[in-house]
């Protein structure tokens, strides 16, 4: 079994939502469908990022450091090119 730590961009605000599952797929669609009520309003998205863990502990953990302000930093710098060519 793998845990997935995942990165959504909003195509509503152009915000991160920072995530994780076991169950990349399902937990997708649950966000563009409106099912998770802290990303409902932002509503569509697009998944930009994951990593896959073996260990639910690691994943937990990239999650809480990915939230830092640290780690927002470090996925921007990531991401640098998708996200400059999101600005064009």
């Amino acid at each position: 079994m793998f845990y997935y730590v995942y990165v959504l961009r909003s195509l509503r605000d152009a915000k991160f939502y920072i995530g994780y599952t076991t169950d990349l797929g399902k937990r997708f669609k649950e966000h563009q469908e409106g099912v998770v009520t802290s990303t409902k309003p932002r509503t569509p998205f697009e998944l930009i990022f994951f990593e896959a863990y073996r260990n639910k502990y690691d994943a937990i953990r990239r999650e809480k450091y990915l939230k830092t302000s640290k780690g927002k930093n470090t996925l921007k710098q990531m991401l640098k090119e998708y996200l400059q060519a999101k600005k064009r």
